[in-house]
């Protein structure tokens, strides 16, 4: 696909894995709720398929859609967002050369919602969700911060979850920086 840059196979399965090492934290939150519903677990399976080397396929494109249906159904904010990390897991193999921050939330955006779930669950603490958002930038190899500056930075948001993507996204572009 022509777009404003170049990403080889490789750049995108190393942000396949980050996305789907995120959401592979929050999934059983989804599967507690929802054990009847296997399509954030299909999700995900999906993605791992395309790390582990497997080629990018429809799969993941309709597994993806699928999560996001899952996600749009979910009885709770924390639920709803373990269901879409899931999906943006399975649509991470199709993340965009093009120079637009919209492509970011595809990098992003699981480990921002995972940030938010564990804001949540401490009862509203923002604190929680920093110390989340540093095991994501422990987690962001170099390889991860050289796709996401290819990137606009993202602007700033309305959610909570949008937020603190901006805060990550600042977090990550800064440790390339700092090396």
């Amino acid at each position: 696909m022509p777009g404003d840059f170049e990403l080889t196979t490789d750049e995108l399965r190393v942000v396949a894995r980050y996305v789907a090492e995120t959401a592979a934290e929050v999934l059983p939150l989804f599967e507690a709720a929802c054990p009847d519903d296997p399509r954030p677990r299909l999700a995900l399976d999906a993605a791992w398929e395309f790390v582990g080397g497997a080629r990018r396929t429809k799969l993941q494109r309709v597994t993806s859609l699928d999560a996001h249906r899952a996600a749009a159904e979910a009885p709770s904010e924390v639920v709803r967002l373990a269901a879409r990390s899931a999906g943006d897991a399975a649509s991470a193999a199709y993340l965009h050369p093009l120079a637009s921050a919209d492509q970011v939330g595809h990098i992003l955006r699981a480990a921002a919602s995972v940030a938010r779930i564990a804001e949540i669950e401490a009862s509203g603490d923002p604190g929680a969700a920093l110390v989340s958002l540093d095991r994501a930038v422990a987690r962001a190899g170099p390889e991860l911060i050289g796709v996401l500056v290819r990137y606009p930075e993202v602007p700033v948001g309305k959610s909570r979850v949008a937020e603190l993507m901006k805060i990550l996204d600042a977090r990550l572009r800064g440790e390339l920086r700092g090396r």
